[in-house]
């Protein structure tokens, strides 16, 4: 097989895995939410509720589309498709095991980083588009939220690649050999600079307590307002793909990606990935949304600055101490 040709079908299978996960971390999250609320959650479809999502899939395309009157039909349709579109594209680069890479660039950090940060545009075209003043203001927040929270993430994930030397994620993995992932390594500033990242990954993707886009007891559904059926589906689908893609991320620049006790391979790597994606559930459900200032006043006073002193903290580490 030719390696393009392998790369196509590594790409097609990471797709419809990831489509898959994200599937069924809906269930999931409702069974969660269900245990932490003494309820039982979906029960109804399949065991135990497993066919839960396939049910709410064929709901979802049995709706009518509708849209606004005075709403810009081409914006407006656009939108969410593309949010999708960019959340999966962050695949194309992310290494799941040496050889399970579609594209492996010698900048795929920066990659990474630039399609998150440009995600924000199809949330801001379906708030413009939709000529609701709630869909407006949810993409205005979205916009201010994504452009103050994209500085700490990024650097954050500069942490990981001063140590590497590169923003090859590969070589990144390869840096964390013999078990000194960057999360424990050196001590202290990596162990921040994941939990930063992580929050500010939550904060891109609009997840509880940082979801003020949304904030459905103000804005009703913010820009997903005048969207029904597949297309309201496509950004629900949009929202899980990103904080499954960033735990994958998180998993490669700070816990070692497929290298772990034992045989390392793709397992080490989807239980890590896996494992950080269900901690967004707790968190989800164990938390309540901040308010407009109170989310960039911690952003720009407390996160921003806290990020630039470990960047600072690594460069140190990594002249004085690196070597040895």
């Amino acid at each position: 097989m030719s390696p393009m040709m392998f790369s196509f079908v590594v790409g097609v299978v990471i797709v419809n895995v990831a489509l898959a996960i994200t599937a069924w971390s809906i269930w999931f999250e409702r069974k969660f939410a269900g245990r932490l609320q003494n309820r039982p959650g979906p029960t109804e479809v399949g065991w135990v509720g497993l066919l839960q999502p396939i049910a709410d899939l064929v709901k979802l395309i049995q709706k009518e589309d509708t849209a606004p009157q005075n709403a810009d039909k081409t914006l407006f349709n656009l939108a969410p498709p593309l949010t999708v579109i960019f959340a999966l594209s962050v695949l194309a680069v992310v290494p799941f095991t040496p050889e399970y890479v579609v594209a492996d660039i010698d900048v795929g950090l920066l990659f990474i980083l630039a399609l998150g940060s440009i995600l924000v545009l199809p949330v801001w075209m379906a708030g413009w588009a939709s000529n609701n003043k709630f869909a407006l203001l949810g993409a205005m927040r979205a916009a201010s939220q994504t452009i103050s929270y994209e500085i700490p993430l990024l650097l954050c994930a500069i942490v990981p690649v001063i140590l590497a030397d590169s923003f090859n994620l590969g070589d990144i993995v390869a840096a964390q050999e013999g078990y000194r992932w960057f999360a424990f390594w050196p001590p202290g500033p990596g162990f921040i600079a994941f939990i930063l990242f992580y929050l500010c990954s939550l904060a891109e993707a609009n997840r509880i307590p940082f979801d003020i886009p949304e904030a459905e007891s103000e804005l009703v559904a913010g820009v997903t307002t005048e969207y029904s059926g597949m297309k309201f589906g496509l950004f629900y689908l949009a929202e899980y793909l990103h904080t499954l893609i960033a735990s994958a991320v998180a998993a490669v620049l700070f816990f070692g990606g497929w290298e772990g006790p034992g045989q390392d391979g793709l397992h080490w790597m989807l239980a890590k990935t896996l494992f950080l994606f269900s901690t967004i559930f707790w968190v989800r459900w164990g938390l309540l949304r901040y308010r407009q200032d109170q989310l960039l006043a911690i952003c720009w006073k407390y996160f921003l600055p806290l990020s630039l002193s470990l960047v600072a903290a690594a460069a140190i580490w990594k002249v004085y101490w690196g070597a040895a």
